[in-house]
């Protein structure tokens, strides 16, 4: 695959887990798995998603407001219930819901309506599709995930004709999404369940890259992806690829009524900045109600984000990842052309900021937001070891919500000093 220049740029993406499961707020598909409620009683949620206050367009203008360079929406989840008119059988909410509408051909209208790259989730498991449960993977990296019926058949009545006639289903269901909607991005889920080999991932990879050549994948194409996904928890090292954290605001993917655990919006912009000051991008969960309306709790924090990234702007947009750990306390980014260093301070500092091993000759400190300029001087230095980099620490009115940035204008491009100092 290929990645896109776009998605470094984006920094922020929106993911929106929409679906039946969203009717009683129940974990997604996993209430399957899980056995939180019968089939039956789960699969009765498509006599409730009625999809009755989706504005897509609304959506997008406040993914937009949120900061947001691209969005995916659940096309496809565990459940195997598609939010397209797939001509792939019956079960979508077009034909099995009192919604009957195709909400991925809005969606993507109206994200591309306000400048957002389209990105569209696709489970390669279906716990609804007759012939899925057919075969088991031979080495399951988390075996207490494939120990379902929902999953695997049991040992000894493993049916491979069956498999390859659900393999076709995934795939012919691929392709109508690349054909019909021409995606930015496909965000690839379930994968687990099976090895690369029982996927056929070379040959899905090859038909994503025949028919969309643009589509930029995630890893869990496996082996064939353009970016890793980490889950629910900034990576202490970023990874080798291009990565993006996938995160939800409260503790959950889809929409459940119980869960106030809601991150604050100084939190969120504690993950938005660590992750782009690690080359990263962030992907922010969110779980729209039945009725396709957002909560308002999540709603507020995206925008509470949205304001802290425009006052930010020149930090976040076009920067690359920051400095390595140790030289500041706390993450950075770096213009394009790695002249401008900004220094993201999340708690006001009592006197100074201190940079150390920058070798570079600093021009002009200032605070990203109010233009004030900060006195700033060099202590120490011996040989090849530069002295430290002391910044006074900005006043009152000039530190902003939730994280405060200063840009330090270089004499050129950024120059780091790494060793261990004289022996």
């Amino acid at each position: 695959m290929t990645m896109q220049p776009w998605f470094a740029e984006a920094k922020l993406g929106i993911f929106v887990h929409y679906g039946i499961y969203s009717v009683e707020g129940v974990p997604e598909s996993w209430a399957l798995f899980d056995q939180v409620m019968p089939h039956e009683q789960y699969m009765r949620q498509l006599d409730g998603f009625t999809a009755s206050g989706f504005d897509a367009a609304s959506w997008a203008r406040l993914f937009a407001r949120a900061g947001a360079g691209y969005a995916v929406l659940t096309a496809r989840h565990h459940d195997g219930v598609a939010l397209w008119d797939t001509r792939l059988g019956d079960l979508s909410v077009v034909r099995r819901t009192p919604a009957g509408r195709d909400l991925v051909a809005e969606y993507v209208e109206a994200m591309r309506d306000e400048g957002l790259r389209v990105g569209l989730y696709y489970s390669h498991s279906d716990w609804n599709h007759p012939d899925y449960a057919s075969v088991r993977h031979p080495r399951p990296p988390h075996p207490e995930l494939v120990d379902s019926a929902y999953v695997s058949p049991a040992p000894g009545a493993e049916d491979p004709c069956a498999w390859d006639r659900y393999l076709d289903y995934r795939d012919d269901q691929v392709r109508e999404l690349l054909t019909r909607f021409r995606p930015d991005l496909l965000w690839f889920d379930g994968e687990w369940e099976r090895s690369g080999d029982q996927w056929r991932m070379s040959e899905l990879a090859r038909t994503v890259r025949d028919l969309a050549p643009d589509t930029v994948c995630n890893s869990r194409l496996l082996g064939h992806g353009d970016y890793a996904t980490p889950e629910q928890g900034l990576p202490v090292s970023a990874p080798r690829t291009p990565w993006e954290l996938c995160l939800t605001v409260n503790d959950s993917w889809g929409y459940r009524p119980y869960d106030a655990n809601h991150k604050s919006v100084g939190q969120l912009v504690r993950y938005f900045a660590e992750t782009i000051g690690m080359g990263g991008n962030l992907l922010l969960g969110v779980g729209p109600r039945a009725d396709g309306s957002i909560v308002e709790d999540q709603a507020e924090r995206l925008e509470g984000l949205g304001d802290w990234i425009r006052r930010h702007s020149a930090a976040v947009h076009g920067s690359v990842a920051g400095l390595p750990p140790g030289h500041h306390y706390g993450p950075s980014t770096l213009s394009p052309d790695r002249r401008t260093l900004y220094l993201i301070c999340f708690d006001p500092p009592s006197e100074m900021v201190c940079v150390r091993g920058l070798r570079n000759a600093v021009r002009r400190i200032s605070v990203l937001g109010t233009g004030t300029e900060l006195a700033h001087r060099r202590t120490g230095g011996l040989h090849d070891v530069p002295g430290d980099l002391w910044v006074d620490a900005p006043a009152t009115g000039d530190l902003a919500p939730h994280g405060t940035v200063l840009a330090l204008e270089l004499d050129g491009e950024l120059e780091l000093y790494t060793g261990q100092g004289r022996d």
